[in-house]
């Protein structure tokens, strides 16, 4: 992959905008365990970071997604993992089916205020008993006219508690299994539809997570994205958006991880000598370098067949592997940067410590570690999708 200089341009402009307006609040955040997307998403609007890739005609940017890949990484520096996520969540995780398969009502209505940073999205899949097992969802949405009518519970809700709309998959028919879902627009003023409790997580505390509760919510037909009943298939699709994102954005993380240890290494003296002297450190610190560079440029090559237009299952695989390497990675970073830190790193002050907690969620979130052997197998034909 090849990076212009107006690639340049938007990394520099992402990095300040990082570093300036991110990264000075983060350990605010952090303790109010939210950060106020209504205020920053506006600001990170501006830099056109949720359309990168939409019609211009919506306040997208149209550009391709090499430009998503830079936003990604950039992202991933930021102080508090929680804010690059609930980000990437409105880029990423709940526009780009309603970017893809919406009627243009329902795209000026939503996607439009999501671009500008006016409105924040959030993807309501999860359930209680239905997490990487989409097909076991129980949310169902019944017909009664023009209006659906919907009841269930969503829970581990990334911007629920702050979310404007949901995009939401319910079931809308009897068929069981992967088919007879939809994807429906739910806006989250509705009646019926309430925050029954805002989650404590391990990590990525600047993020909202919340469990929702739906009881006869009405929505009109039309909210539905795309077709009825290829809710499943549509997000099946945009599950490839996050994956791929996520392993961007770890990317980003884990370079950074590995600067800051290495200067720490470099002014911390043990014996009378700084421990980057240590060949066992430079060593290991040289193979988690070369670990992320090889994820890096993997991470070019799955953009690079997005950018292509190549086969679906081709890009299904690839950003499964990534997303597979990046978790793992990440957690392996993570524990060598608090380790080489000794006990300062342990300690909650130090960066280290919120990297540790945040890093944790990418081999679980997105589909889970063994969710992600899984599809490899299927796509090789050994186990069933």
């Amino acid at each position: 992959m090849h990076f212009t200089p107006e690639h340049e341009m938007f990394r520099s402009t992402l990095r300040d905008f990082v570093e300036n307006e991110i990264d000075p609040n983060a350990d605010a955040w952090e303790r109010q365990r939210m950060f106020p997307a209504h205020e920053l998403f506006p600001k990170l609007a501006k830099l056109g970071v949720f359309g990168l890739e939409y019609d211009p005609e919506l306040g997208g940017m149209g550009a391709d997604h090499s430009y998503t890949v830079i936003y990604g990484e950039e992202m991933g520096r930021c102080a508090a993992g929680g804010v690059g996520m609930a980000c990437s969540v409105q880029s990423d995780m709940a526009t780009p089916a309603l970017a893809r398969f919406g009627s243009t009502e329902l795209k000026q209505k939503f996607l439009s205020p999501a671009i500008r940073g006016e409105m924040v999205a959030a993807i309501a899949v999860t359930e209680p008993d239905a997490g990487s097992d989409v097909a076991g969802l129980r949310t169902r949405a019944v017909r009664d006219g023009d209006e659906w009518v919907i009841n269930g519970t969503k829970l581990y809700i990334t911007n629920g508690v702050q979310g404007d709309w949901l995009c939401l998959l319910a079931r809308t028919s009897d068929e069981g299994g992967y088919r007879g879902m939809s994807q429906i627009i739910v806006p989250t003023s509705t009646p019926g539809l309430g925050v029954s409790r805002k989650l404590e997580k391990l990590g990525q505390w600047s993020s909202d997570t919340a469990e929702l509760s739906l009881v006869d919510v009405r929505v009109p037909l039309s909210n539905t994205i795309g077709e009825i009943g290829r809710g499943f298939q549509q997000q099946m699709s945009q599950f490839q958006n996050e994956r791929l994102i996520a392993s961007y954005m770890a990317t980003g993380r884990m370079v950074l991880a590995i600067e800051k240890t290495a200067h720490y290494l470099r002014d911390r003296e043990v014996f009378g000598r700084p421990l980057i002297d240590n060949q066992y450190l430079q060593f290991r610190l040289a193979e988690l370098v070369a670990d992320v560079d090889l994820l890096k440029h993997y991470n070019y090559a799955c953009a690079d067949a997005v950018m292509d237009d190549r086969n679906a299952l081709e890009i299904t695989k690839m950003a499964t592997i990534a997303k597979l390497k990046a978790g793992r990675l990440a957690r392996d970073v993570a524990d060598t940067c608090i380790q080489f830190h000794g006990g300062v790193g342990y300690m909650e002050e130090t960066w280290t410590s919120r990297y540790f907690r945040d890093s944790r969620l990418l081999s679980i979130g997105g589909g889970a570690d063994e969710v992600m052997l899984r599809i490899i197998a299927g796509l090789e034909g050994w186990g069933k999708l």
